[in-house]
């Protein structure tokens, strides 16, 4: 017994992780307890994300693959060591980024969340089979034993379906669709999109771009002329372009190489069977992408969209289909679930029970997370990355491990306050099942809920990559080095925004909007006040977005440019409004080639003043010649993008930073143009191009439009992105702040700003940055409308318009509204519980 409890002892507590060097950390030693909830905090960019993926997740996962058989490891990604000198007792990890993989076609929120398996298990065991003359035969102990059945009303003999059978992934799939619940036609309006062209002209686009320009040759010979206007042609002609018949015909041409006359038999295919030969050839996305204009999606019509074959549609259990049974909602699906085995002959009701509850474990835990919602023939493909990231982690804890550590990106993102709790109580199922959480987070309320925390920073990028504070959440809040502390403190005054009192509020006017149902929403009747901050809240999938982003705003913009309403908009006023801006998360350009400093109007600029230099004028640069997409100085190995593609065999290509500019985009002779700065030194333009907003306003002097435009973006919190950063793969949050920067100091009373959750990514420091911006717009005349679920900025709102009280068909409508004060004592509102 004594050498138990020494053994227990000796135990590790702590990973021990010693001169971590990823990306920005420097060099940095840490002690992370074992089974507990670790959190790790610090502002964007301060290397959270360093500490627990790159090094803590990185070594766990990679150590767990290399204990595995090379036959294995094989077939699996080989992980890269990550950049530290030692770490010591790492389990095996597992992590649930803040954006998890694109699903496929194939995946709904169903198999997503395995809730599938369960469900057709009850329809392969317990449902009424149908024999195959179209009788159904009632449930029993012999169906849910796979046995032979014997009709009861005609005698045929015949076995049920096997959950495998049911699967719109395998056998069960449609064969009309193959189980994608789509089809894709070819949209012939895109096959002739100018009409006044001939067809030698190119008028049939699928007959140039799909290399069948010897079509033009046969059309001719089929007796449709090829140089009159496509309008001029007659219904046959037309016909036989876009229809006729696959077959072959001897032609004469001129070979187009030599100019040698020739002749040769060739089949005939259509503008439609062009596109159609096309995408049966298709191997890759690249080809998809070409042909993805001349198709359009529909839904199959023999399936109606549900997946499944008839034959898959067919057993019935409390009579509905497995595709009724997948089209209803979580919320809806679970009393359905409940009610299913007393449904049942007595002696199958303990089998029944026994698949049922498998099915309400896992729906519990979603449940818990928000997604009550969502029905299981969901599309995967159309969830947000914060749903998808609770369904893993429903799952993680479904799977009952021990001893793995899980790390959490952000887990907060997109659910309302309500729902975080069942996020704690997830992350506690984990703990207590004897695995390590680490959690890496910026919502208080979810980092109050660690047992440890430690805290990166102070600043981003060069100025974090050091642990500022560890210890429990009250050492933090105490701690004076800390930055997150004051937020977790209990003295912590949330509002700095000045109070609109009631009575003041629609002052300025209001725009009012009446719509008629649409999706889960009920008829809404809103008024939001001009010149104010409205917030929208509720929990996911209330109506939020549909009431601001589908309807609000395609109706203000209608009413602005005269055009008709959308069909389920009754109506909509807004005296003196003539522009609505959408400032979301989506990426910022598409290509390497923009960055912050092109963005922002910087760098043309920046090319002028570098063209005025001595040096410059030494060697008879221009302007055009700093440009690094066209210009001559401008690296020719990477043509200015800073990065190269590698063809790596049997993989996809790898783009690695330029060997030659070292990702700079400029070659060695733009380094040689000088020009002081007012700290003294000299700078280069690819050298200012390296620094970050913050210290290219230091190093500027004199030039005031340049400096007026960076104070923007350091006004805006995005003092510590590089000139030369690229916009496409800024963060979401970051994107939001960059697309305002031209707004920023211009009169907006005629403009409504509508922003579509700010704050994802967002430390409370750079939400009260966010709030001082807002304050800045509603100062210039603007009406600011924000879908949120962040209690500082719904503390700060002038007026709160509160849906719910669920998501899906439980919500839909306007439960609360007024100020914050008002929607904290409405006993109906949810929200109004959290402020």
């Amino acid at each position: 017994m004594k050498k138990d409890n020494h053994r227990i002892q000796r135990l590790p507590r702590n990973i021990e992780v010693r001169g971590a060097k990823v990306h920005n950390l420097k060099n940095i030693d840490v002690d992370i307890p074992l089974h507990e909830i670790v959190a790790i905090a610090g502002v964007s960019g301060s290397g959270k994300s360093s500490l627990a993926l790159g090094a803590l997740y990185a070594e766990g996962s990679r150590r767990y693959l290399e204990s595995l058989s090379t036959y294995t490891r094989r077939r699996m990604t080989q992980a890269e060591r990550a950049d530290v000198d030692d770490i010591r007792y790492v389990p095996a990890a597992l992590a649930l980024r803040q954006r998890p993989g694109i699903p496929g076609i194939r995946s709904t929120f169903g198999t997503l969340s395995e809730l599938l398996n369960s469900l057709r298990l009850m329809f392969s065991r317990l449902a009424s089979h149908r024999c195959p003359n179209g009788h159904y035969c009632p449930p029993s102990l012999s169906v849910a034993a796979m046995q032979e059945i014997t009709c009861p009303v005609c005698g045929v003999k015949f076995y049920g379906p096997g959950a495998e059978e049911l699967a719109f992934n395998s056998s069960g799939a449609c064969p009309t669709c193959g189980g994608t619940g789509v089809v894709r036609n070819v949209n012939e309006a895109a096959l002739v999109p100018d009409d006044s062209k001939t067809i030698d002209e190119g008028a049939v686009v699928v007959w140039g771009t799909l290399m069948w320009s010897l079509m033009k040759d046969i059309v001719r010979t089929m007796g449709v002329r090829t140089d009159v206007p496509f309008r001029d042609l007659t219904p046959e002609e037309k016909e036989i372009v876009y229809h006729g018949e696959l077959k072959k015909h001897h032609i004469h041409y001129v070979n187009p190489n030599t100019l040698e006359p020739a002749e040769m038999d060739f089949n005939y295919y259509s503008a439609v069977n062009s596109v159609k030969n096309a995408l049966a050839k298709v191997k890759d996305e690249k080809g998809m992408k070409r042909l993805e204009k001349y198709l359009e999606e529909d839904v199959c019509p023999d399936c109606g969209g549900t997946r499944l074959s008839e034959a898959a549609r067919g057993p019935r259990l409390r009579g509905i289909g497995l595709d009724q049974a997948s089209a209803m909602t979580l919320s809806e699906l679970i009393p359905w679930v409940q009610g299913v085995p007393s449904s049942l002959p007595e002696e199958m009701r303990p089998m029944a029970e026994n698949i049922c509850e498998s099915f309400m474990d896992v729906s519990k835990r979603l449940m818990d997370l928000g997604l009550g919602y969502l029905s299981l023939d969901r599309a995967a493909s159309t969830l947000s990355t914060g749903e998808r990231q609770r369904v893993q982690l429903a799952r993680a804890v479904r799977n009952r491990t021990t001893g793995v550590l899980y790390v959490l990106d952000e887990p907060s993102i997109g659910l309302h306050p309500y729902n975080l709790q069942g996020l704690t109580g997830v992350m506690d199922d984990l703990q207590s099942d004897g695995n390590s959480v680490i959690l890496v987070d910026h919502d208080t309320q979810v980092l109050k809920h660690a047992d440890w925390m430690i805290e990166m920073g102070k600043g981003a990028g060069a100025e974090g990559g050091t642990i500022i504070s560890q210890g429990t959440v009250e050492d933090i809040s105490k701690n004076p080095e800390s930055v997150i502390g004051p937020y977790l403190s209990d003295h912590y005054e949330s509002r700095i925004r000045p109070v609109t009192k009631r009575e003041a509020l629609f002052d300025k006017g209001a725009i009012h909007l009446e719509t008629g149902a649409i999706h889960t929403v009920h008829p809404l009747d809103v008024r939001i006040p001009m010149g104010r901050l409205t917030v929208v809240t509720g929990v996911s999938g209330s109506g939020k977005t549909t009431m601001v982003l589908e309807s609000l705003i395609p109706a203000l913009r209608a009413e602005i440019s005269g055009q008709k309403l959308p069909s389920h908009v009754k109506k909509v006023e807004a005296d003196g409004i003539t522009q609505v801006k959408l400032i979301d998360a989506t990426p910022i350009g598409i290509n390497v080639r923009s960055t912050v400093a092109t963005y922002a109007n910087v760098h043309d600029g920046l090319r002028k003043v570098y063209a005025r230099t001595a040096d410059a004028r030494e060697h008879h640069y221009k302007a055009g010649d700093f440009s690094y997409n066209t210009g001559k100085l401008r690296c020719p190995t990477c043509d200015g993008t800073g990065e190269i593609s590698l063809d790596v065999q049997f993989l996809p290509d790898v783009q690695i930073p330029c060997p030659d500019c070292r990702g700079s985009r400029y070659r060695k002779e733009a380094y040689d143009i000088h020009r002081k700065a007012k700290d003294g030194k000299e700078y280069s333009l690819p050298e200012l191009m390296n620094m970050s907003v913050d210290q290219v306003l230091n190093a500027l002097g004199g030039l005031k439009l340049l400096q007026q435009r960076l104070q923007v973006l350091h006004d805006l919190g995005l003092g510590y992105l590089t000139l030369g950063e690229e916009t496409p793969g800024l963060s979401g949050g970051e994107a939001q702040r960059l697309k305002l920067a031209s707004e920023m100091g211009k009169g907006q009373s005629d403009s409504v700003f509508v922003f579509d959750e700010p704050t994802i990514g967002l430390h409370p420091q750079d939400v009260r940055t966010l709030l001082h911006v807002f304050q800045t717009l509603i100062d210039h005349g603007a009406t600011l409308v924000v879908i949120e679920h962040d209690l500082d900025v719904i503390r700060n709102a002038d007026y709160i318009v509160d849906m719910g009280p669920g998501g899906g068909k439980e919500g839909g409508r306007i439960i609360a509204r007024g100020t914050p004060e008002e929607i904290r004592q409405n006993t109906d509102s949810l929200t109004g519980r959290f402020i």
